[in-house]
């Protein structure tokens, strides 16, 4: 089973293993924190990073949209890993992009890295998006009026297992905010216990962790406190 079926917000959505939320009511799918070209962003500041994070990302967005097909995308903030992101993609990746928008309604939701939409690249870009009473947003806001979907802290969990500890990436989800993990390639994580996440969970929630073609969960209080 790759997906788990949540209820948030009055609506029914599906947890994707790999990373996204997809709204089948609404055929809307949405991802978090692709950070495309982090590795040329890298390379210009004197990092050996490989610059092939945007392919990786990119094959991965793909497979989400084969599999489900949508009508919209919701790209939570930080779509780039900087505002000069889109200017430096190879042709090839500029191009699947390009034909993506050209046939999906994309909403670019603005992060702290891309504060700006991106020139030449269709959509609708913005602080913010509102869609029948879901707020998807790049970072969470403290006493939010409606139940939001956001990304920002890429946030990852820590379990016990037979054979040791595990970290993966995961959702952070309760009743007023869904927290999605990074899909970029290149992107790290932020454990949930750390208090710039756990702040915006004060009464606990669930954890859901990524594995292969499968979703782990736990209660938010049981994940394991890195040493």
């Amino acid at each position: 089973m790759n997906t788990i079926p949540i209820r948030f917000g009055g609506h029914d959505l599906l947890l994707d293993s790999d990373g996204a939320v997809f709204w089948p009511a609404e055929r809307l799918l949405a991802v978090a924190d692709l950070h495309l070209e982090k590795g040329t962003a890298a390379a210009s500041k004197g990092s050996l990073l490989p610059p092939w994070d945007t392919k990786i990302t990119l094959d991965r967005v793909e497979a989400l949209l084969v599999r489900y097909r949508p009508a919209t995308v919701v790209a939570l903030g930080d779509s780039f890993h900087d505002r000069y992101g889109f200017s430096r993609m190879a042709a090839a990746d500029a191009g699947r992009l390009l034909a993506w928008v050209e046939h999906i309604d994309f909403v670019w939701v603005l992060g702290n890295h891309d504060p700006a939409p991106a020139p030449g690249l269709a959509g609708l870009s913005t602080l913010c998006w509102s869609h029948l009473g879901l707020d998807f947003c790049h970072q969470a806001r403290l006493g939010a009026s409606q139940p939001e979907l956001v990304g920002h802290h890429h946030p990852k969990a820590t379990v016990p297992t037979r054979a040791g500890h595990v970290t993966r990436p995961c959702f952070v989800v309760d009743e007023h905010r869904l927290m999605l993990p990074a899909i970029g390639a290149f992107t790290g994580g932020l454990d949930v216990a750390n208090p710039a996440i756990a702040r915006l969970f004060p009464v606990g929630g669930r954890a859901y962790l990524l594995g292969r073609n499968r979703l782990f969960s736990f209660p938010l209080h049981h994940v394991a406190v890195p040493a």
